[in-house]
């Protein structure tokens, strides 16, 4: 990953329990570290020389979403224009499931407008990545 160049961005359902919203990130750092491997950095030792696994080398906020801002966000990342960023979704379909099978048989079943996002992430170029997210705040 090029820090320059690209953004990593987490909008997650602010509405959500904190449980939830913990998660809901776990699940998206988790997907992206997989799909994007170059976000994280090598094993480091520390001054004892006890190795520590190594983690993101690149910042990522996580943005306070609405059912609305991760269905509008969803929606512009499936066209085109956004091809060239990499976008991970956590849906109520996925939270409720109890399988990997049992998630994509709920999928299979629920019109594409109809899924309610609880979270996205999404990496890619830096000035796509703020041009769907700038106006977004922080969650706190």
């Amino acid at each position: 990953m090029d820090r320059d160049k690209e953004k990593c961005v987490f909008v997650i359902d602010e509405s959500l329990p904190v449980g939830m919203i913990a998660n809901t990130a776990a699940i998206l750092g988790l997907t992206i570290g997989e799909e994007v491997p170059s976000i994280i950095g090598p094993v480091i030792p520390d001054g004892a020389g006890r190795s520590h696994l190594g983690i993101t080398i690149a910042p990522i906020p996580v943005l306070r979403g609405t059912r609305a801002i991760l269905m509008d966000l969803r929606e512009k990342l499936f066209d085109p224009e956004y091809a060239d960023v990499k976008v991970v979704d956590f849906s109520e379909p996925a939270m409720y499931s109890r399988s990997y099978a049992e998630y994509a048989e709920k999928l299979a079943e629920i019109s594409g407008d109809a899924v309610r996002y609880l979270g996205l992430a999404m990496i890619g170029p830096k000035k796509k990545v703020n041009r769907l997210t700038g106006g977004i705040p922080l969650l706190k």
